[in-house]
């Protein structure tokens, strides 16, 4: 009988362990991105937030990577990676570089940036780097049509493969071959606000050809571009689409 009684305790306590192991897990990733939901994918996964005009933040595991930081608050020196796409002011800002940047930080960008930072690794149209755990391939960004952003500067976007995920940040720049010609990815960051960049309109062919899972708008809300813009791109994309507000995070599924 005390033998009994000493295995239904054991298998009691057994339950009751394997059930805060369980609940650890989903609190856990909670806490580690509580705008992102719950579950491993989710923790695990990749988060894209935008911080507004053209500057992202994304996280996957132990990488921080921002995307052309302008404008930036705070100083979280936290970057493991930045990307910076041409030298334009609001694209390339060294202050906030500087900001996002610590001893181990690595910065991938287009020639003129790496010449005007005197460091970094330059990055041009159909290049492939390989990091630890991120590979990067430059993506040329221009406007045919248009002097603001010419072909012959080599200026670029980014096609970032995180884990399965692989995102395309557009740059500066206006529906290219280049651009058409990309497959297979996972979240499209895509300018519509005009002038410099495409439009909704053309942010709207875009992804008839490249396709994505989900498309993110960006170029709009400073200097040049209204929330109408990007209403009017998701309005008329055949993609999932994802307006997000300065600072909101967006979990890549």
């Amino acid at each position: 009988m005390r033998a009994v009684k000493l295995c239904v305790l054991a298998l009691a306590l057994g339950a009751g362990l394997c059930g805060c192991r369980k609940e650890k897990t989903g609190t856990g990733a909670v806490e580690t991105a509580p705008e992102e939901g719950t579950g491993k994918e989710t923790a695990m996964g990749v988060t894209i937030q935008w911080l507004g005009h053209a500057s992202f933040k994304i996280r996957h595991e132990d990488d921080i990577i921002y995307i052309d930081p302008w404008k930036l608050q705070d100083s979280p020196h936290d970057a493991t990676l930045v990307l910076v796409s041409h030298s334009h002011y609001d694209h390339y800002s060294p202050q906030d570089i500087a900001k996002v940047s610590g001893p181990e930080t690595k910065l991938i960008a287009s020639a003129d940036v790496v010449a005007k930072q005197n460091s970094g690794e330059a990055i041009t149209n159909g290049l492939t780097i390989e990091l630890e755990n991120v590979r990067l391939t430059g993506v040329a960004a221009y406007n045919p049509n248009k002097q603001f952003h010419p072909k012959a500067n080599n200026w670029v976007g980014f096609v970032i493969e995180l884990g399965s995920k692989r995102l395309y940040y557009a740059g500066d720049t206006d529906l290219t071959a280049e651009m058409k010609a990309l497959k297979g990815i996972d979240v499209a960051l895509l300018p519509v606000g005009g002038t410099y960049t495409m439009d909704a309109a053309a942010a709207t062919e875009a992804v008839k050809s490249i396709k994505p899972k989900v498309a993110i708008p960006y170029h709009w809300g400073d200097i040049v571009g209204g929330r109408n813009d990007a209403e009017g791109f998701t309005n008329a994309a055949e993609c999932d689409t994802k307006i997000l507000t300065p600072g909101q995070t967006f979990s890549v599924e």
